[in-house]
């Protein structure tokens, strides 16, 4: 399993903590802090074990209010670059 902490911008959550499988295809958790409780549970819970491709195709661009990120774009971001620090580790 690879760890990958990210601390995202405009949005009300402090940090996004990622796991993926070792080969960086498949979201094992995802948990946030701060932003809205419930609402981001749910969406740790609805990637899980998803394909990282699958889910930045489905929630990348997604925004909140008059902001034009949201969470889980921000995490969309984060799966990203936790994939190309997976592959950077690997050389």
């Amino acid at each position: 399993m690879f760890h990958y902490d990210f601390v995202p911008r405009g949005v009300c959550s402090r940090a996004i903590h990622l796991d993926l499988s070792d080969d960086g295809r498949t979201i094992e958790g995802v948990s946030f802090e701060g932003g809205c409780d419930g609402n981001l549970k749910a969406v740790g819970k609805l990637v899980e074990g998803r394909p990282v491709a699958d889910v930045v195709e489905l929630l990348a661009g997604n925004t909140c209010g008059m902001r034009r990120t949201s969470c889980a774009d921000q995490m969309t971001i984060a799966l990203c670059e936790a994939q190309r620090e997976l592959a950077h580790a690997r050389g």
